[in-house]
């Protein structure tokens, strides 16, 4: 452009005229701009319509963005939730909902408030709360027990104020106490000597109690219960097994399935003995508020009282500003060994049927492929792997994380805590869908056996352990030539037997064996499981 405009003024085109041209191109550049960009498909339209009407603001204009209403947001629904626990699963969680939900946290809140509140009014010592009549316990133990949904609203409402959402549960507390003066009287006491972590770490305790012993526990039962019904009905039913990918010694199917059985029993009772802990005793665990107020109570032992006896948790002496998280990451572990044992038995039956040891039944409208119409795929098994690893992830994560705080704490675990439920939420998406697989499973009793019976090599280490006892040289090299890596016939290796240096007997034993009775004690052990 600079070299066109010396070259102008040499020519004697005045600079006006120049300007007026170059005005022009570059309108017809901005025409063609807008053309493209129409053509294209851009919110062009949309952005100039913003501008006109002074309404830009209403509009998402990060680049290459579809512009989105910001004064009409989408309703949450299973349709417009972001996390599928609440969108697609939403039905297969509902049970967690009123436990891990923000209204089960305000839920559990307002119990250890009212609770606490409660035990002062119990405590000979603390005379400025006498004891509650009939009327005032009432009152508080439907807050505790009945906790409505619009008590939980309020709270949200009162912490648009406060900012901060246990002082919001303490002041909604105090609105209820208002209504009956015996309780207005000691509304000060509500939340007495108490630090927020004192009710949200007691809170945490009782939602993990009640998901775990109403939720978890009774699914994790019923998927052992489950998979010991597939093993005491295939108890006597012999399957090549395999190591490494390649058979191995016959075994039964009921024997395999009990060996998961098992495992997860272990990690069930384990999940259900972990102790959940709390504590109560104030800002950095030393009960300095309380003996400031009332030097003269044994304030350890009160709170131990009130934890153990009131919430049936497990008191823990010794914390910082928060009950350090501990006993969280040994619960979650346990769920994630359980989990771990599952994904590995999911793993299991998918390649079962892979192999054709288990149809599965089909329903009546469903589609296993989009372009296959002969797909029946294992949909069930892999949907519960996949959750189970989520599950997994978030577990690992949290039980890393939570029991480390700076000094004597920091906010860090605030967040995190606020997904307690979300492991449990997947972990229960997966069980739902490992039941449900194997209520589909029906055996090929006839796949199983034609393995087997392809496979007379496997009965090479009955044999050479049978020539061992009988002194012969060399059983395992024998054999190994005989039958590495190739298949052989029954009649080869009756014809191996035969010509063994050992007594009569031990070779009409030798000959009675077949891949299907070469199973050992497999079928005894999946019967007693």
């Amino acid at each position: 452009m600079a070299t066109s405009w010396r070259a102008s003024l040499a020519t004697g085109i005045q600079p006006s005229q120049v300007i007026e041209r170059t005005v022009s191109i570059a309108a017809r550049l901005i025409r063609h701009a807008a053309m493209f960009l129409t053509t294209t498909g851009t919110a062009l339209s949309t952005l100039v319509g913003g501008l006109r009407s002074g309404r830009l603001f209403m509009y998402d204009t990060r680049p290459f963005s579809c512009p989105t209403v910001r004064e009409h947001p989408m309703q949450l629904s299973s349709l417009t939730a972001v996390s599928p626990v609440d969108g697609r699963y939403a039905g297969k969680t509902q049970a967690l909902r009123p436990i891990f939900s923000e209204y089960g946290l305000i839920r559990f809140r307002v119990m250890v408030e009212v609770r606490w509140l409660q035990r002062l009014a119990a405590h000979p010592q603390i005379t400025e709360v006498p004891a509650f009549s009939a009327q005032a316990n009432a009152i508080l133990d439907t807050l505790a027990e009945d906790f409505s949904v619009e008590h939980a609203e309020r709270v949200k409402e009162i912490e648009r104020t406060t900012n901060h959402d246990v002082k919001a549960v303490e002041y909604l507390l105090k609105e209820q106490a208002a209504k009956l003066p015996e309780l207005d009287k000691v509304s000060e006491f509500i939340h007495f000597a108490c630090t927020s972590e004192d009710i949200n770490n007691l809170s945490h305790a009782l939602m993990l109690r009640e998901g775990r012993d109403t939720v978890m526990l009774p699914l994790m039962r019923q998927i052992a219960d489950a998979i010991r019904e597939l093993a005491i009905r295939f108890a006597d039913v012999p399957m090549l097994s395999r190591t490494h990918g390649q058979p191995a010694s016959p075994t039964t199917l009921g024997k395999e399935l009990a060996n998961v059985v098992y495992r997860l029993e272990r990690q069930i009772s384990q999940v259900a003995a972990v102790p959940l802990l709390g504590k109560i005793n104030g800002a950095v665990g030393n009960y300095n508020a309380h003996l400031s107020a009332y030097a003269d109570i044994d304030w350890e032992a009160n709170a131990r009282a009130f934890i153990e006896d009131e919430l049936g948790l497990g008191f823990n002496p010794y914390t910082t500003q928060i009950e350090p998280h501990d006993y969280i990451a040994e619960l979650f572990d346990a769920v994630a060994r359980f989990n771990t044992i599952l994904i590995d038995f999911d793993r299991d039956i998918w390649g079962y049927i892979s192999l054709g040891y288990f149809k599965q039944r089909t329903i009546a409208g469903e589609i296993g492929s989009s372009t296959m119409p002969h797909k029946v795929n294992p949909i069930d098994f892999e949907n519960s792997e996949g959750n189970l690893g989520i599950a997994n992830a978030l577990f690992q994560h949290l039980a890393s994380k939570l029991p480390v705080s700076r000094w004597q704490r920091d906010l860090t675990d605030s967040t995190v805590l606020r997904n307690l439920g979300v492991g449990f939420a997947h972990s229960v998406i997966a069980y739902e869908a490992s039941l449900k697989g194997i209520s589909k499973l029906e055996l090929n009793e006839q796949r199983i056996a034609a393995d087997l019976d392809a496979c007379w090599e496997v009965l090479a280490e009955p044999i050479q352990t049978v020539m061992r006892r009988y002194n012969i040289e060399n059983p395992y090299e024998k054999l190994k030539e005989l039958t590495r890596g190739k298949g052989i016939s029954p009649e080869a290796l009756q014809t191996f037997i035969d010509g063994l240096e050992m007594p009569a007997e031990a070779k009409a034993e030798l000959k009675k064996l077949t891949p299907a009775n070469y199973i050992g004690n497999a079928a005894a052990q999946a019967k007693r499981i």
